[in-house]
């Protein structure tokens, strides 16, 4: 299995101190990306986590010389479907990726990873605009994954694996993908083409993404 952290956007509706987002530090005075390789590296090697970098990619790599990194030099102008096929171009094996601004307790990935299927993690919690959406048939697989979800069971919190067999359709749809669409818009692709995608519902406080500067909080609350 190999893993992929999408840490390549510049973060703007959080940036404040001229760093990439995942190097926001935690109550814990880790990283939100040294966290985030700390729990990654209790189920994987080191090398087999692949960085999409792009935004101050040097103060990334700087501080984690030993990962394997893939720049993204469009990041001011594509979205996580291209940082997400950049790095999937070099990989042919169950994948596991995630976004970079991801808070989660080691529970998230041990559900996760226990599926063994085609899956992504999401909550049960209110969600307003800004988040990524989802709704399941009654054998939680996942029907719509998009911000416009109309009818919305909770967030799908940007922690997702596709098996090796199901990779192909997933590469072939983010192609298709415009350069300012999330990877979610190649989920949603893959599950027009029958593709079963298992959702693995996490409770709502082990996990959350850091979009603005208020999210931190509750991050810090996660680990505290």
């Amino acid at each position: 299995m190999k893993i992929i952290i999408l840490a390549a956007g510049a973060g703007k509706r959080f940036r404040a101190l001229n760093l990439p987002k995942p190097l926001t530090r935690l109550i814990t005075g880790q990283s939100i990306l040294g966290l985030q390789i700390e729990t990654l590296s209790r189920y994987v090697l080191i090398d087999q986590i692949f960085i999409v970098v792009g935004y101050h990619k040097e103060k990334v790599m700087d501080q984690f010389p030993d990962l394997t990194y893939v720049y993204n030099p469009a990041f001011s102008t594509e979205n996580t479907s291209k940082s997400l096929l950049r790095a999937l171009k070099k990989i042919d094996d169950d994948v596991l990726w995630m976004n970079g601004d991801v808070v989660f307790t080691p529970s998230v990935l041990e559900a996760l990873l226990n599926t063994k299927n085609t899956s992504m993690v999401v909550n049960e919690a209110p969600v307003g605009d800004e988040e990524v959406k989802y709704r399941t048939n009654k054998h939680g697989q996942i029907l719509e994954v998009s911000k416009q979800v109309t009818q919305p069971q909770g967030e799908a919190v940007g922690i997702n694996f596709f098996t090796r067999h199901d990779l192909p359709a997933l590469k072939r749809n983010l192609e298709m993908c415009a350069p300012n669409d999330y990877f979610e818009k190649a989920i949603e692709m893959c599950i027009e083409e029958s593709i079963p995608i298992q959702s693995v519902v996490i409770d709502s406080d082990s996990c959350t993404e850091v979009d603005f500067p208020e999210d931190l909080k509750r991050a810090n609350r996660i680990l505290m």
